[in-house]
Protein backbone atom coordinates (compact mmCIF):
# COMPACT_ATOMS: atom_id res chain seq x y z
CA UNK A 1 0.00 0.00 0.00
CA UNK A 2 1.17 3.56 -0.42
CA UNK A 3 1.83 5.56 2.48
CA UNK A 4 0.67 8.83 2.25
CA UNK A 5 2.38 11.33 5.25
CA UNK A 6 2.34 14.72 3.45
CA UNK A 7 -1.69 15.02 2.99
CA UNK A 8 -2.31 18.04 1.40
CA UNK A 9 -3.64 20.08 4.23
CA UNK A 10 -7.45 20.88 4.35
CA UNK A 11 -7.91 19.50 1.18
CA UNK A 12 -11.10 16.70 1.51
CA UNK A 13 -10.62 12.90 0.78
CA UNK A 14 -13.29 11.07 -0.57
CA UNK A 15 -13.19 7.26 0.69
CA UNK A 16 -14.49 4.72 -1.89
CA UNK A 17 -14.95 1.09 -1.18
CA UNK A 18 -14.04 -0.97 -4.67
CA UNK A 19 -14.11 -5.26 -4.58
CA UNK A 20 -13.11 -5.04 -1.15
CA UNK A 21 -10.22 -2.32 -1.58
CA UNK A 22 -10.38 1.26 0.59
CA UNK A 23 -9.09 4.22 -1.40
CA UNK A 24 -8.72 7.62 -0.81
CA UNK A 25 -8.97 10.33 -3.29
CA UNK A 26 -8.64 14.32 -3.21
CA UNK A 27 -12.54 15.68 -3.69
CA UNK A 28 -11.12 18.58 -5.63
CA UNK A 29 -7.07 17.48 -7.42
CA UNK A 30 -8.60 15.30 -10.09
CA UNK A 31 -4.47 15.40 -11.14
CA UNK A 32 -3.67 13.26 -8.01
CA UNK A 33 -5.19 9.88 -8.37
CA UNK A 34 -6.72 7.98 -6.26
CA UNK A 35 -3.88 5.45 -3.46
CA UNK A 36 -4.85 2.05 -1.80
CA UNK A 37 -5.70 2.66 2.04
CA UNK A 38 -6.85 -0.55 3.22
CA UNK A 39 -9.31 -3.08 2.84
CA UNK A 40 -9.36 -7.02 2.67
CA UNK A 41 -5.70 -8.60 1.95
CA UNK A 42 -6.42 -11.08 -0.96
CA UNK A 43 -8.71 -7.86 -2.69
CA UNK A 44 -5.66 -5.76 -2.11
CA UNK A 45 -3.45 -8.18 -3.67
CA UNK A 46 -5.38 -8.50 -6.90
CA UNK A 47 -5.51 -4.73 -6.89
CA UNK A 48 -1.78 -4.04 -6.53
CA UNK A 49 -1.00 -7.15 -9.37
CA UNK A 50 0.26 -9.79 -7.40
CA UNK A 51 0.01 -13.00 -8.52
CA UNK A 52 -1.54 -14.53 -5.51
CA UNK A 53 -1.88 -13.61 -1.95
CA UNK A 54 -0.13 -15.57 1.31
CA UNK A 55 -3.79 -17.04 1.71
CA UNK A 56 -4.11 -18.19 -1.79
CA UNK A 57 -0.38 -19.66 -0.67
CA UNK A 58 -1.46 -20.92 2.32
CA UNK A 59 -4.49 -22.49 0.45
CA UNK A 60 -2.21 -23.88 -2.32
CA UNK A 61 -0.24 -25.53 0.66
CA UNK A 62 -2.67 -27.43 2.71
CA UNK A 63 -3.60 -28.68 -1.12
CA UNK A 64 -1.48 -29.93 -1.95
CA UNK A 65 -0.68 -32.44 1.15
CA UNK A 66 -3.58 -34.44 -0.27
CA UNK A 67 -3.40 -33.21 -3.90
CA UNK A 68 -0.31 -34.96 -5.64
CA UNK A 69 -0.73 -32.98 -9.36
CA UNK A 70 -0.56 -29.78 -7.22
CA UNK A 71 2.43 -30.98 -4.82
CA UNK A 72 4.25 -32.32 -8.15
CA UNK A 73 3.74 -29.20 -9.65
CA UNK A 74 4.49 -26.69 -6.74
CA UNK A 75 7.86 -29.03 -6.72
CA UNK A 76 8.41 -28.07 -10.35
CA UNK A 77 7.93 -24.26 -9.65
CA UNK A 78 10.49 -24.40 -6.37
CA UNK A 79 13.25 -25.94 -8.80
CA UNK A 80 12.66 -23.17 -11.29
CA UNK A 81 12.58 -20.50 -8.61
CA UNK A 82 15.90 -21.57 -7.40
CA UNK A 83 17.81 -21.75 -10.51
CA UNK A 84 16.24 -18.75 -11.85
CA UNK A 85 17.39 -16.94 -8.21
CA UNK A 86 21.02 -19.11 -8.74
CA UNK A 87 21.24 -17.31 -12.16
CA UNK A 88 20.46 -13.95 -10.68
CA UNK A 89 23.20 -13.47 -7.98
Amino acid sequence: MEKRSNSIPDEPLIYERVDGVVYARYSNRPDIPRWIIGGDPDAINRATGNLFSYSDYQDMMQLAKTNTALKSQMKKLLDIYYLIKKNDQ
